[in-house]
């Protein structure tokens, strides 16, 4: 009986233990079958986690695209630089005699703030952070160039280490700022986004797309043999091309700079074109940024967009309109002084007293605004007036290839108004206006649209994207009516009695003419002789112009001289030096016979000197009135800066590298565009601060110079 009972027992266990496994079995298989259905265990796809655990990812990199001058030269551009990183984790170290992770937080601290312009405290906070694996610096941290990166791992730091990066680099530093504008990181994408003018309106043709292989491996993280690679080519950004030119842009930034230094003013415009196309050859601003270090106080471009009254510099415009039409006699006379109208008389600008009975060209030359009052009101009408602003371009845009470009505000409600226009006051204009209408003056008549993008190319395949043509927007006057303004305008300049005096410039005859614009606000004209907009509009040379500048100072500290003074500086500067960059040939000869005045007024084109001797070398450039540089200790010249073939001016200094290793020389007293030279031919990149001459440099005299490093320079004006 108890046998019987055991056995039956037994049974009654086996079969609930087959029944368990059974159902654990069943829930086994009901469990893969879901899987297998599904593809999925607790909502995570299977197929995702084996390719995560299986499949490795790797990004290839893309460049975004540079931005170059009109000769192929770089504006800003993508270059490799390092992001410094701490390790906090101590379990990455294996061996504590080869410490992987940071061991001293103060010695650490005390050590790498100063060089990477931090305070100790703050290194400290941050190297104190808990349970972080690995921490950064911030700005501080970011864009560590090769020659800091050396003297950070000097130090022998535990933990400190870096992750290559690049930055955006502009490697001119000051340098049509506003117009090029500049781009920064993002840090989600860690991607350079454009934020600011060309970089950030031009952003889908310069933005870069990373590209990626994909290949499976091992739990070792090793490549498979028989691996299914999946790889995507990266697409780099399009390279932009512009129409400025460096050479003439930093002319045009370099006589900009000597009038910040000597006159302070509020601000400063100025626009270098070629009248025959509408290219925009340089365009700057003061005040102005470095866009490395984007110490910006505005981010508006006040060429494009900036409406004010421009004052004398519009007369070009009513006298073509006259012209034109067939009202003007340049010889006919006028009474000077004053112009009754509504409201108080319009005064000549010697404060109503006039010159008596003056002909019309006299009143152009003495920028008369009575000479001007009657011919808008009387001899033109206010009517013909306007048509004519319509037909140059002042009532619309030109639609030049900027971003924000303003509109005009022509104010012709009143009558007072209308006739004020005519010599620019009431109605408010921006300086691209000036520069497209004065192109047809220079170019017979042809009225060009400006633009700056010369073309875009894409660099994966060389095919150009985009590319501008010279565009004629307008025939506002004849090619008679042209010619005979910039007669008259020749004048303005080259008389005794005439308002431009100031912007001679010997051997070249200079059509143009000067403008002092009064201030407005909303309380009325802003007094005081500073209180104005001083300009000059000219054209270059007169028969055939290959140059317009225009050039506005307002509110210089004048200290009683002349407001042409600072206009004069920049325009006389920057028109000249242009020109003779051009080689254009002055039309007239100079009277004075000083053999250092000749050398400076000579064409000169550099000759090919890489294979001569050092010593032949540095003689011919001598005898040809320049200033070789030698960088070097070999017998012979293996490098030139600038190229053979490129114009040059007198005195200008040659770099010549005879020898691998160069030691640095002493650039004190250099302009910024030297250095710039010895940056290119070196392979060194060059960091500006300040304005004027160098004074100041990072990599002292005889230091040996490697590829790669950053040469800080600290540059002031001449009288500091």
């Amino acid at each position: 009986m108890k046998l019987t009972q055991k056995n039956t027992n037994m049974n009654r266990g086996a079969a609930f233990l087959s029944l368990i496994f059974a159902l654990l079995f069943l829930s086994i298989f009901i469990r893969f079958f879901y899987i297998q259905a599904t593809g999925t265990v607790h909502g995570e796809v299977l197929a995702a986690r084996a390719e995560m655990l299986y499949e490795s990812k790797r990004p290839i990199e893309a460049k975004r695209g540079t931005i170059y001058d009109a000769n192929g030269e770089v504006i800003a551009e993508d270059k490799a630089s390092y992001k410094l990183v701490a390790i906090l984790d101590d379990e990455l170290t294996t061996d504590p005699d080869n410490p992987q992770h940071v061991v001293d937080i103060q010695e650490t601290a005390q050590k790498l703030a100063p060089l990477i312009g931090m305070e100790e405290s703050e290194v400290v906070k941050i190297l104190s952070k808990k349970g972080m694996y690995q921490v950064e610096f911030g700005s501080a941290g970011r864009d560590i160039s090769q020659t800091l990166k050396e003297k950070i791992e000097a130090l022998k730091l535990p933990g400190i280490t870096f992750i290559r990066d690049t930055t955006r680099f502009y490697p001119n530093g000051l340098f049509a700022s506003h117009l090029i504008g500049y781009a920064q990181k993002e840090e989600e994408s860690s991607k350079a986004v454009g934020m600011m003018g060309l970089e950030k309106s031009l952003e889908k043709y310069l933005q870069e797309e990373d590209g990626y292989v994909k290949f499976q491996k091992d739990h070792y993280n090793w490549k498979l043999p028989n691996s299914n690679d999946e790889i995507v080519a990266p697409k780099n950004g399009n390279d932009v091309y512009l129409t400025i030119d460096q050479k003439i842009q930093t002319f045009l930034e370099d006589a900009m700079n000597q009038v910040v230094n000597q006159y302070s003013p509020e601000n400063i415009i100025a626009v270098v074109a070629d009248p025959k196309t509408g290219k925009i050859l340089a365009m700057g601003q003061r005040p102005s940024f470095d866009p490395n270090k984007r110490d910006i106080t505005s981010y508006a471009n006040s060429v494009i967009s900036y409406p004010f009254e421009p004052g004398s510099t519009m007369k070009i415009f009513t006298l073509a309109a006259a012209i034109n039409e067939g009202v003007y006699n340049g010889n006919a006379y006028f009474q000077s002084g004053s112009y009754d109208i509504e409201g108080p008389p319009i005064k000549d600008h010697n404060g109503g007293r006039g010159w008596g009975p003056i002909t019309y060209n006299e009143g152009v030359q003495r920028s008369s605004n009575v000479g001007f009052s009657i011919i808008a009101d009387q001899l033109l009408g206010t009517d013909r007036l306007y048509q004519y602003l319509n037909k140059f371009g002042f009532t619309k845009k030109t639609g030049i290839d900027l971003p924000d470009e303003a509109s005009s505000k022509i104010n012709f409600d009143k009558h007072r108004d209308q006739v004020s226009t005519a010599f620019g006051q009431a109605s408010a204009v921006t300086a691209i206006q000036q520069v497209q209408a004065a192109t047809a003056i220079a170019n017979n008549g042809k009225m060009m649209k400006p633009y700056v993008i010369d073309k875009i190319v894409d660099i994966d395949n060389g095919k150009t994207v985009k590319e501008t043509k010279p565009s004629v927007v307008g025939h506002p006057i004849t090619e008679k009516t042209a010619d005979e303004v910039l007669s008259i305008l020749e004048t303005v300049v080259s008389s005794e009695k005439g308002t431009g005096k100031p912007f001679r410039i010997e051997g070249y005859d200079i059509a143009g003419k000067t403008g002092t614009a009064q201030i407005s606000t909303s309380n009325g004209y802003l007094s005081g002789n500073d209180n104005h907009i001083f300009s000059f509009l000219g054209m270059a040379p007169k028969d055939d112009p290959e140059l317009i500048v225009y050039v506005a100072v307002q509110q210089p500290k004048l200290e009683g001289k002349a407001g042409s003074v600072p206009v004069s500086m920049i325009f006389n500067t920057v028109m000249e030096n242009s020109l003779k960059y051009m080689q254009i040939a002055p039309s007239k000869e100079s009277d004075s016979k000083e053999a250092t005045n000749d050398a400076e007024k000579e064409e000169l084109v550099l000759p090919s000197l890489e294979g001569a001797t050092s010593a032949n070398a540095n003689k011919n450039l001598k005898d040809l009135g320049l200033t070789p540089i030698l960088l070097g200790n070999g017998n012979y010249v293996i490098s030139q800066y600038p190229e053979a073939e490129t114009p040059i001016i007198s005195k200008e200094k040659i770099m010549l590298k005879t020898s691998e290793e160069v030691k640095m020389p002493n650039m004190i007293g250099w302009s910024k565009r030297d250095v710039m030279k010895l940056g290119n031919i070196l392979g060194v990149t060059v960091k500006t601060e300040g304005s004027g001459y160098v004074a100041k440099q990072s990599i002292k005299k005889d230091s040996i110079v490697k590829k790669g490093d950053v040469l800080t320079v600290t540059l002031k004006d001449e009288e500091a």
